[in-house]
């Protein structure tokens, strides 16, 4: 270039920009391409030749900041809003009107409006006002389809559970799980004869009772073939349509032939794993069927449309409502076949009641019976489960005088919904203990009833009776595997019910039947339960930890892995249930011993996942632990903590942020570098918080030293990665903490920033990189904010270099010669990129340092309004530029044109052309 005048290469020899009127220019060119390098490297580390000259040219001059008002200019206008009666977290409300018009067949049509709210629920503003995802569930789900409505249900829940009690657990709650349990692809087929459609009224002609019943296929025979399981299931429920439409119509005849045609359904086990299904669908017809009948005959004992009470007796009941009542017995009675008339009975077995007290126990004797007719098993055994269905009290009775029944308990028991076994403990214990012991062993039946025990409470004066009724036949078990099978279920008993006391001497029952000839080596997943379970309702620590025989018993876990295990669990548990922290000895030793355990088994094979998992167990309990005010008491347990963990980082780093003396020994012996970064930052940023200046330059300049170390790969998940990117947000969090650190008043000016600067210099970075511009552009931030008179954040009790300098001429002399030495890496870099032909990175970099310019520099000065506008070309000049940035760029420059004090942005508008893409 020519004498007196620095140019720095951006494109090529021949395009250079002049430090001095800051243009774009071939009028003075370089000799040969590389020597103009500008300030060059050796002014970062001697700022006073860099800024002699800068100081002349004066190429960067950051505006001034009002963090206060620029805080309160960026703040939405808050604006009152008056919902009225409607506000947005209002559930939307839609009121639904029905109008049903009967048909001249019968048949009803509705028509429905709904109304809402003017703004509606998106997921209820389509298809009439339902969910889109719930019809879709409906169409993908047959229970949905033809689930019964809900008031249905309810009522038919009412009515079962008035007849076993409200703790039977309600029919509609299995056959839901029935019904999408047991599918198939497999076609189907219907096959009924539903007689001749002439005389469907109800006659009391036992002629025609005859005729109809006992030979039912006189008239039109209906087969439909090749259904799949949807079309079935559509055809069943238009047959329970066509039930309730009959019955509606008084055509009592004709709804009778459906169910009967219907219960003959059941005989088919073609498609045996849709039987259970097929089952569900036709019982609901029969179910309906029942119900129907009943409310019929019970609406003829209204008296002054007074209906009878729930608990009526027979005698309250009038002849017309018995005639009817035996009319409907006598009818059933002459179906010929036996599997329909079996379940057509049982469906209105209910009905009995109209007739005399003892009705439903003598008909029970003879439906059971029956069933024995039925050939095939599998329908027999859903007859059973039928009858049992509707009425199960008489069967429990009728269980209780037959003679070894111990299967048939320990079926009921297992079956049946836990509240109801548990309300009826004692009756079990006492049908238990009458048992044969050689038929099924007692100790089985009493290990069923401890997993319904574990679920539902007994009657509260019945506990400590049924503990020791049980515990008095387990403790007798010689056999170690069937003592531990039940005492696992056992346990869980007394854990729930009982004090430490009773769970005390559980566990010592336990030591002292598992011990000898180490049985409880082969009944590790049995303790394992038992550990479970006892730290699941123990869960405070300290009363734990003061059930004796609870140490010794996780001494049995001999195996290490399975150790690891147990002790894992009581560390979840632990950190879930540990509200406040402690310093109980008692605890404290024992979680000690625990967490030792976990670490000791961390060996060259164990998983990543696994060391972490180990890690943060022990870290929760670390956090934990508090001596208040007695730091020697902290301090001797971190040191204690220190040696017992030192093969596990995390923790390390853990017990570095607990407490400050670990922190020069112990973080260079991590492993990860950008741990050790990090951790030296933190240590720094704590020391800052406390006062402790020294301390907090000390760690500072251990992290400066440090950089030079990062490799250019690391380890990440497994799979090596370019540390760029991570040495970018570490430079970045270290600039934002440096602002506010003063300076040491014996190493000078800004020393920190200079020397992470000589650092980043010396740095070798990618080729393909440009992290190390963009760490400059961010220096240049952290010095811009260093400029002001006041800063944007301190730390408290710390005075800043705001409060030291106090704005002094100098300081800022000398922050302007480090941001015209950073400037002038940045264009050389430019400068790099154009010669390399790496065009699109040199926009993406140009239009980068623009926005820089515009957010931190005084445009106000026309050498840097002028770099401004060569940054802008240069972005846009080979075509790479993003338009659509470049255009909401310019639209911000002109609004912060109408703001007061911001007339140079018009200006600066008028001089940033755009153009379009190629």
């Amino acid at each position: 270039g020519a004498p007196g005048l620095v140019c720095v290469c951006v494109r090529a020899p021949g395009l250079c920009v002049c430090v001095v009127c800051m243009t774009f220019t071939t009028a003075w060119r370089c000799a040969e391409p590389g020597q103009c390098r500008g300030a060059g490297t050796a002014l970062l580390r001697d700022g006073a030749a860099a800024g002699s000259r800068a100081g002349r040219d004066g190429r960067w001059h950051a505006r001034s900041r009002n963090y206060v008002s620029e805080s309160e200019a960026c703040k939405l206008e808050s604006v009152p809003l008056d919902f009225g009666d409607y506000h947005p977290l209002k559930p939307i409300t839609v009121t639904e009107s029905k109008t049903k018009k009967m048909n001249r067949k019968g048949s009803t049509s509705s028509t429905s409006s709904s109304s809402s709210n003017s703004l509606m629920d998106p997921l209820s503003s389509v298809l009439d006002g339902t969910d889109p995802l719930s019809l879709f569930a409906a169409a993908a789900d047959p229970v949905t389809a033809l689930a019964p409505t809900d008031g249905a249900r309810r009522k038919r829940d009412k009515d079962e559970s008035s007849a076993v009690g409200s703790d039977f657990e309600p029919w509609s709650n299995k056959r839901g799980d029935i019904l999408a349990r047991y599918t198939t692809t497999e076609k189907l087929s219907i096959n009924l004869y539903m007689g001749s459609e002439k005389g469907d009224t109800l006659l009391p002609s036992l002629l025609l009772l005859f005729s109809r019943f006992v030979f039912p296929y006189q008239g039109s025979q209906k087969e439909l073939l090749n259904l799949t399981q949807q079309d079935y299931m559509n055809r069943i429920e238009e047959l329970n349509q066509s039930l309730k439409d009959a019955w509606s119509s008084d055509q009592k005849v004709k709804a009778l032939k459906i169910v009967i045609q219907c219960s003959k359904l059941l005989s088919d086990t073609t498609v045996i794993q849709f039987y259970p299904s097929k089952f569900v669908l036709i019982t609901d017809i029969l179910d309906t069927f029942g119900k129907l009948v009943y409310e019929r005959i019970l609406s003829m004992c209204m008296d002054n449309r007074v209906s009878l009470p729930d608990n009526f007796s027979p005698e309250s009941v009038n002849d017309t409502a018995k005639e009817t009542c035996l009319n409907w017995f006598f009818k059933i009675a002459s179906i010929r076949e036996l599997i329909p008339r079996f379940y057509v009975e049982a469906a209105i077995l209910k009905c009995n009641k109209f007739l005399s007290k003892t009705g439903i126990s003598e008909c029970l004797p003879r439906l059971t019976s029956m069933i024995r007719g039925i050939g095939d098993p599998l329908v027999a055994v859903y007859a059973r489960a039928y009858l049992c269905r509707v009425l199960l009290t008489e069967m429990m009775e009728r269980c209780k005088k037959l003679g070894n029944n111990a299967l048939l308990l320990n079926s009921i028991m297992s079956a049946f919904r836990a509240d109801f076994i548990a309300a009826r403990s004692m009756d079990f214990i006492a049908m238990i203990k009458e048992c044969d012991e050689s038929g099924f062993p007692k100790h089985l039946l009493f290990r069923s009833l401890g997993l319904n025990l574990a679920l539902a409470d007994p009657p509260e004066n019945d506990r400590l009776q049924i503990l020791n009724e049980a515990w008095k036949v387990i403790t007798k078990l010689k056999n170690p595997q069937d003592y531990i099978n039940c005492a696992e279920v056992w346990v869980e008993y007394t854990c729930r019910h009982f004090t430490k006391r009773e769970v005390n001497t559980v566990l010592a029952d336990v030591i002292k039947h598992m011990t000898p000839d180490r049985a409880f080596e082969d009944a590790y997943p049995q303790l394992q339960s038992i550990i479970q379970k006892v730290i699941t309702y123990i869960y405070d620590f300290a009363l734990l930890f003061s059930v004796e025989k609870f140490l010794p018993f996780l001494d049995m876990f001999q195996k290490e892995s399975v150790r690891v295990e147990v002790c894992k669990c009581i560390m979840e548990s632990f950190i879930k249930h540990q509200q406040e922290s402690t310093k109980d000895p008692v605890i404290l030793n024992a979680l000690l011993h625990i967490c030792k355990t976990m670490h000791d088994s961390v060996n060259a094979l164990t998983l990543e996942d696994e060391k972490r998992m180990l890690a943060a167990l022990i870290n929760g309990f670390i956090k934990m632990v508090s001596f208040g005010r007695d730091f020697e008491q902290q301090l001797s347990f971190y040191v204690e903590s220190r040696s017992m963990f030192c093969n596990l980082e995390p923790v390390l780093v853990q017990l570095i942020h607990a407490c400050v003396a670990f922190c020069f020994i112990t973080i260079p012996s991590l492993s990860s570098i950008f741990t050790r970064l990090n951790l030296y930052l933190h240590s720094g940023q704590v020391a800052l918080a406390n006062q402790c200046l020294s301390q907090a330059d000390a760690f500072f300049k251990a992290a400066v030293s440090l950089v030079p170390e990062v490799p250019k790969m690391i380890s990440v998940d497994g799979k090596m990665r370019p540390s760029d990117a991570f040495l970018l947000e570490f430079l970045c969090n270290f600039f934002s903490t440096l602002l506010v650190v003063p300076d040491h008043p014996e190493q000078g000016v800004l020393f920190l920033v200079r020397g992470l600067l000589n650092v980043i210099q010396d740095y070798t970075w990618e080729d393909n990189s440009d992290d190390k511009v963009r760490i400059y552009t961010n220096v240049l931030h952290l010095l811009s904010a260093m400029t002001q008179e006041a800063y944007i954040y301190h730390v408290d009790k710390v005075d800043s270099n705001d409060t030291l300098y106090g704005g002094d001429s100098k300081f800022l002399a000398e922050i302007n010669k480090l941001s015209e030495t950073v400037v002038s890496q940045i264009l050389d870099h430019l400068k790099t990129l154009g010669k390399e032909e790496t065009l699109k990175r040199q926009s993406q970099l140009a239009l980068y340092f623009f926005n820089t310019i515009l957010a931190h520099g005084d445009l106000r000065n026309n050498r840097l309004n002028q770099l401004s506008v060569n940054l802008w070309n240069l972005a846009q000049k080979h075509g790479f530029a993003d338009t659509k940035t470049m255009v909401k760029t310019l639209e911000y420059i002109k609004r912060r044109s109408q703001e007061p004090a911001m007339n140079h942005f018009t200006e600066l508008a008028l001089r940033l052309p755009l153009q379009s893409r190629t």
